[in-house]
């Protein structure tokens, strides 16, 4: 991790079981990898982010090894993903997009064996505690309905002014009791055909 300082990584999981007393088979797994970095140009202005971007490529493979690790199912069988960063105080927004950008989605794409799809993202400027709603969609495609979904994550002693929390999501399905119509091949071919869902 030359380069990098990271202060704590934490990994969060939540099984949903039943929804409105149905049950939900499988269980939804979210998961949520998350690490807590030093941001080197807190405080200050500096116009060649590189080695923010760098970082990033370093932090997504960390991350994304660890999400599906505890999604507890075959790379390949990752159904969902998205990813957000906080940014301390003392930091830009631009130090947020630096981070989970150019580089962070090439390692997560390797991970889950595949990812056509955007990695949607989020960003803010938040203190200790701060929480992000992480947008989720389907890996190898944003219209695919039933897997619209998030996750809202937070750290409770984290970004400080001069952190950076990064965060990455996985799911092992959609939606519980989705119902809205369409899988993904579905949802994609549509897009397809009349250009919206």
């Amino acid at each position: 991790m030359e380069g990098i300082k990271m202060r704590k990584q934490i990994l969060v999981v939540e099984d949903t079981l039943t929804e409105v007393g149905e049950q939900v088979n499988p269980p939804l797994r979210k998961v949520a990898a998350m690490a807590v970095i030093e941001n080197p140009f807190a405080g200050k202005y500096v116009r060649d982010l590189s080695p923010l971007v760098e970082i990033g490529a370093v932090v997504g493979e960390i991350l994304a090894k660890r999400a599906v690790e505890a999604l507890g199912v075959a790379p390949g069988q990752v159904k969902g993903y998205g990813k957000a960063a906080i940014v301390g105080s003392s930091g830009e927004l631009e130090h947020c997009a630096a981070v989970i950008h150019p580089k962070f989605g090439k390692p997560v794409r390797e991970a889950v064996d595949g990812g056509k799809a955007i990695i949607p993202s989020t960003k803010k400027r938040g203190g200790p505690g701060t929480t992000i709603d992480v947008p989720l969609i389907f890996k190898d495609s944003e219209w695919s309905m039933p897997y619209l979904d998030a996750m809202e994550v937070r750290i409770s002693d984290a970004p400080a002014p001069d952190e950076i929390v990064v965060a990455l999501v996985m799911t092992n399905r959609g939606r519980p009791l989705s119902r809205l119509g369409g899988d993904q091949e579905d949802d994609a071919e549509r897009k397809k055909r009349t250009g919206h869902l």
